[in-house]
């Protein structure tokens, strides 16, 4: 039963994924317009909201789709807690930004299918996505603050940088609730991503080094072999030379006369 639950839930997610990484996509531009264009005309930005509502409520119908074509729901729900999570909270609007990571969880399951196999790629291609993807949301909720202090994106982005990889200079810092919320996801996020990174940096150097003293060692030991046999050759060239200086030198003195009996006429008796 729960094999046949998990191959309808495949099945739609396969049917459904490019739709809805399009919606992520379009989801992430949506949101991101306003923040990064405060001048935007009204009737732009309401547009942007009314994308970003409508797409959003599609995620919730693709959830519950998935929770429908499942046999045992209770499990469906228990392993898909935060989902359901990220898809309510955002009602509130202190914490409108979660709609995002609604969009991200959709971006991570294509990202994962995508570079199957590929660790370092869909590592690297997360991290870009949440320095991003945290950069606006920080941006969304520091604003507005009349402490804030990152007032545009490229502080945004800078921030994020500096906070996912825990070096924390201090030059800009959330004043929110909302900004802090984003702050630590974004550091629970980077905590692993950026060690991964850094473990997987780390180890190709180290088979870097490996593989060069690898073949030095080879190298060498092909030199010495070589050294070996070189000798051995001269030896035997050596030996040969002296055996052919203490053998008998050859007969060089006039070959003797043989004497040849003669046959002419005998002398004449009379």
């Amino acid at each position: 039963m729960a094999t046949a639950s998990g191959t309808r839930v495949d099945r739609w997610e396969r049917r459904t994924a490019g739709v809805l990484t399009t919606l992520a996509v379009l989801f992430i531009v949506a949101y991101a317009v306003p923040i990064l264009e405060p001048d935007l005309p009204g009737g732009w930005r309401v547009a942007c909201e009314v994308a970003d509502a409508v797409i959003w409520g599609l995620f919730g119908v693709d959830y519950l789709v998935r929770l429908a074509l499942s046999v045992d729901r209770w499990r469906f729900l228990r392993s898909h807690l935060f989902d359901l999570a990220v898809l309510v909270l955002p009602v509130l609007r202190p914490l409108r930004m979660l709609r995002l990571v609604t969009a991200l969880l959709v971006l991570n399951r294509r990202t994962e299918a995508w570079t199957r196999g590929r660790l370092a790629v869909y590592v690297g291609a997360t991290t870009v996505l949440l320095v991003g993807v945290g950069a606006l949301a920080i941006l969304d909720a520091e604003r507005g603050s009349p402490d804030g202090n990152i007032s545009s994106y490229p502080d945004a982005l800078w921030w994020g940088v500096v906070t996912i990889t825990t070096v924390g200079y201090g030059d800009f810092y959330p004043t929110t609730a909302s900004g802090r919320l984003v702050a630590m996801s974004l550091m629970i996020g980077g905590i692993g991503l950026i060690g991964f990174v850094t473990g997987s940096l780390a180890t190709w150097i180290v088979e870097r080094i490996s593989t060069t003293e690898s073949s030095t060692e080879a190298t060498k030991a092909d030199v010495a072999a070589l050294l070996t046999e070189i000798r051995h050759l001269r030896a035997e060239v050596t030996a040969l030379r002296r055996g052919d200086d203490a053998g008998t030198a050859p007969d060089r003195s006039p070959e003797p006369t043989r004497r040849v009996p003669y046959q002419g006429v005998a002398p004449d008796a009379s």
